[in-house]
């Protein structure tokens, strides 16, 4: 049915959009996400069962919301030293770590 292949198509978009994001600058990461993401979808290109597609079609959108929340890059910049490359927005809701529990006010 053609909404659940423009769904298909749009979840492939998202995950390659998001790994360009995600892995940008990082060339053996970029190539081996899209590899990996062309398989997926290629090894299921001629699923029929619209419950599995749908199984499919979430699992895929849930694989982009980890890749674009949680994937940081990280840079070796001298032996034993990195540098952390957050992309814009990611930490922005990062709370400082605190031993003491919050007084309540």
């Amino acid at each position: 049915n053609m909404g659940t292949r423009l769904k298909v198509l749009s979840v492939f978009k998202k995950l390659h959009r998001t790994r360009m994001d995600v892995f940008r600058e990082d060339e053996r990461a970029l190539t081996a996400a899209r590899l990996q993401i062309n398989e997926e979808f290629k090894k299921n290109k001629n699923e029929t069962s619209e419950e599995d597609i749908e199984k499919m079609i979430k699992m895929g959108s849930d694989v982009e919301a980890v890749l674009r929340e949680t994937v940081l890059q990280v840079e070796h910049v001298a032996e034993n030293k990195l540098r952390l490359r957050p992309r814009e927005g990611l930490l922005l809701e990062n709370v400082p770590y605190c031993d003491e529990p919050r007084k309540k006010s």
